[in-house]
């Protein structure tokens, strides 16, 4: 395409959406990225209250405050917030791949259609190749 030509109607629609699939990918690994953080402090939050004894004083954050606790109620808590962030973790990383390969068909769909759309006319999708035998 030359400078001068404006870019057809259903490129522009194809490259949206390109382009959308990119920013919900960079989402979801930001969302993962955080996730990691949560999960490095849990482990560091249970090995550090592992160490303490059973009839130590032992305190959680609730939000600006402190509050005094059992430390079994807080091992579960944290326990149960580990959990709950690997599976998380799990759904972001299936979220992930399937963008992944929504992407990779969306840039051969769109390498094909600029390939065959050089008149400026919307190219006729093409159908999956079958196996010739």
């Amino acid at each position: 395409m030359s400078s001068g030509q404006q870019m057809p109607p259903w490129l522009q629609e194809q490259l949206m959406k390109m382009q959308q699939s990119q920013q919900n990918l960079q989402s979801i690994m930001a969302q993962k990225q955080q996730l990691d953080m949560e999960i490095a402090e849990t482990d560091k939050a249970l090995e550090e209250l592992k160490k303490v004894s059973d009839d130590d004083t032992v305190y959680k954050h609730a939000g600006s405050i402190l509050i005094k606790s059992v430390k079994k109620d807080l091992i579960s808590e944290l326990e149960e917030k580990k959990e709950l962030a690997n599976t998380r973790t799990t759904v972001l990383a299936k979220q992930r791949t399937r963008i992944e390969e929504s992407l990779k068909e969306q840039e051969a769909k769109i390498t094909e259609m600029m390939k065959g759309g050089q008149s400026g006319t919307k190219p006729q999708p093409s159908s999956k190749p079958q196996d010739s035998k």
